[in-house]
């Protein structure tokens, strides 16, 4: 039965043997809306991500997808679930020695058994939203960063996914790039009515593009709200984060043993 969340998390534990990067976190993704999830490199965005993706298993708790399990043991289970779910990886993972068309058009070839007429159509309809038509003969080493983080987006949406995620979609981006690429989250989840999960550290172009923000720090739940709500927020951990702040309850500084404990072992 449909639920109004269509990813839910809930009370997920997840580490590496003694190394614990989630700690009995919920989240909860409604349907067509853009979320983004946002914290510091190495708090856990991009496992979360992995996770609902079925890459790997939690310890403890529980992932929804859309009221399914997503289990990993389920290889066939998992494999329909994944159809529906779109991923644009951090830096692109295209196949470089492909032209852009063949790039856009690898998923549709593995996942469906559509004729080649069709197929040509449907990738030159993802290419046009990204703004790539023009581009469709081009290999990926003739187009620039920003143009292949949007052919890697068309690849993503060629199936029509239910679920987009995206991991890191602003890195390495120059400003113009970067407003393209926000802009088009946008608009390809309001045109398509998927729901988009945006994984960043990005605050200003997160809260101009998602109606709802998790904030992870230290492996759990450090706040959460619409943009409004967490720009307003008074918690600390909140405040630092999203005012870009060098130190507080984060601190700057690795914890370490006084000074003159190891100028003694380095002299």
């Amino acid at each position: 039965m449909a639920t109004d969340n269509l990813v839910q998390i809930d009370h997920v534990t997840f580490g590496y043997d003694s190394r614990v990067i989630l700690t009995d976190v919920s989240l909860q993704f409604p349907r067509g809306k853009v979320v983004a999830i946002m914290g510091s490199s190495g708090c856990g965005k991009t496992t979360l991500l992995r996770l609902i993706g079925g890459v790997i298993r939690p310890r403890s708790g529980s992932i929804l997808f859309d009221g399914e399990p997503v289990d990993r043991r389920d290889q066939e289970k998992l494999f329909e679930l994944r159809r529906r779910m779109g991923m644009l990886f951090q830096f692109g993972a295209l196949f470089t020695d492909l032209t852009v068309f063949e790039n856009v058009a690898f998923p549709l070839r593995e996942h469906t058994d559509l004729p080649e007429s069709m197929i040509r159509d449907i990738v030159l309809m993802k290419l046009n939203a990204v703004g790539l038509r023009g581009a469709a003969s081009l290999r990926i080493a003739e187009v620039s960063g920003g143009m292949a983080r949007r052919v890697a987006l068309a690849r993503a949406i060629a199936l029509d996914p239910e679920l987009i995620m995206y991991d890191e979609p602003f890195a390495g981006l120059d400003p113009i790039s970067l407003g393209v690429a926000a802009n088009l989250i946008r608009r390809l989840n309001d045109a398509t009515g998927a729901t988009s999960l945006v994984v960043s550290h990005d605050v200003d172009e997160c809260f101009a593009i998602c109606d709802y923000a998790y904030l992870i720090s230290s492996g759990r739940i450090a706040g959460h709200g619409t943009p409004k709500v967490l720009q307003a927020s008074e918690d600390p951990e909140v405040r630092q984060f999203i005012r870009g702040e060098p130190d507080g309850p984060v601190r700057f500084h690795y914890p370490a043993r006084p000074i003159e404990q190891d100028l003694g072992l380095f002299a």
